[in-house]
């Protein structure tokens, strides 16, 4: 197959799978014109085989998918043109497969597609090289965000990856689940006594002190933990004064950022669960594609794990779950995996009743929930790896 001929998906992986598997010289979209700019989707998609390491020339060929009589023709001109053709039947509308059907009972071009659930590409007709073949493709975070048109960007944490903190990420967590109560205000009282700036590592203050306009004590039991665990160093409480040094600016942020030991978490047991080719911990993503945040539409999300072409986007928060904060994943999910890839919010808040509502709309979104009880590592873990018998079976 020298030509594949892709009818366009607004799943971004259908849109260029085929031709990482099958390496053509030429890969022709067939794209409609509503559904955004012709010269974007070619720059889009060059973007992403230049990164993936797949040299292929891309065509847009616009036409209404909604049309079969246009999209037949346009498929009679572009075999009668180009040598060794094979559609790729996996996207498009049912008229783009209707016309695609006709095209190719009269002519021996290949025809196959991709499944989902079998992970697998299945030869329709004259296409024997995708006849049960599995689909070997591997992704990265950053191949995710750059087939859909986005760039990921370097997120909040900044600093030495922490996979190589594993270790420190348990002790912080153990930390937590013995102080998850008091966790949020003893945060905000280490943000009054310490500065975020290169180098500063030491911290001291008054014992109590207001923050928005509250109370707030430094708890001992709390800070001798910290220091048991090496997690903070030279702690001193004496005279209405509390002061202890950072063992460096990685764990500082740890501890000046209220969301960052579930966030953490999640990404430590993204590592537990054995089965992902990629983790991210803070994926910014902007979504023109550029190499800043100056000017563009950007989001956050928290972790981002991939295992072969399925990402999984991970919220974390240490709140209430709102309505919003689902919508938001949603939107995230949709627009850089599609609808078969894995969403999930995770809080560090115990069950309750009340969040039956929150529940229901995030089981309308195939959102998967998960609270406090299973915030252990080897729970969420096992969470985390849920579908991956089903993926064996299949």
């Amino acid at each position: 197959m020298k030509t594949l001929i892709e009818l366009f998906d607004i799943r971004p992986i259908e849109n260029v799978l085929g031709t990482e598997v099958f390496r053509p010289q030429e890969t022709i979209v067939l794209f409609p014109p509503e559904a955004g700019s012709e010269k974007l989707l070619k720059k889009t998609m060059e973007e992403y085989f230049r990164y993936r390491n797949c040299p292929v020339k891309v065509t847009v060929v616009p036409v209404s998918l909604l049309d079969a009589s246009k999209v037949e023709k346009r498929l009679r001109e572009i075999i009668a043109s180009h040598e060794d053709c094979a559609i790729d039947i996996s996207g498009g509308t049912d008229a783009a497969l209707f016309a695609a059907g006709s095209v190719s009972s009269g002519c021996s071009v290949g025809v196959y597609t991709y499944s989902r659930k079998k992970h697998a590409f299945f030869e329709i007709k004259n296409a024997p090289y995708a006849r049960n073949r599995p689909c070997s493709v591997t992704l990265d975070v950053k191949s995710c965000f750059l087939m859909a048109g986005g760039t990921l960007l370097p997120g909040r944490s900044g600093h030495e990856d922490p996979g190589t903190r594993l270790e420190q990420i348990d002790r912080l967590f153990r930390v937590f689940r013995e102080h998850r109560r008091i966790w949020r205000r003893q945060i905000e009282y280490i943000q009054q006594i310490s500065s975020s700036e290169p180098g500063k590592l030491h911290a001291a203050g008054p014992s109590v002190l207001k923050v928005d306009r509250r109370q707030v004590s430094a708890d001992p039991a709390f800070f001798t933990d910290l220091e048991r665990e090496g997690l903070i160093c030279g702690l001193e409480n004496r005279e209405g004064q509390t002061a202890f040094s950072f063992p460096d600016e990685a764990v500082r942020f740890w501890l000046r950022d209220i969301g960052a030991v579930l966030e953490l978490q999640v990404f430590r047991s993204c590592i537990g669960a054995g089965c992902f080719d990629d983790i991210v911990l803070s994926a910014v993503v902007n979504w023109q594609g550029g190499t800043t945040q100056r000017d563009a539409v950007t989001n956050e999300i928290d972790v981002v794990a991939v295992r072969g072409v399925q990402p999984l986007f991970i919220s974390c928060k240490t709140s209430e779950i709102r309505t919003e904060a689902l919508n938001e994943l949603e939107v995230l999910r949709s627009r850089f995996g599609g609808k078969e890839s894995r969403a999930m919010i995770v809080t560090s808040s115990q069950a309750t009743r009340s969040r039956s509502v929150m529940r229901m709309r995030a089981a309308e979104l195939g959102i998967e929930v998960v609270e406090a009880e299973n915030l252990a590592t080897e729970k969420l873990a096992q969470i985390l790896r849920q579908d991956e018998s089903r993926i064996k079976r299949n």
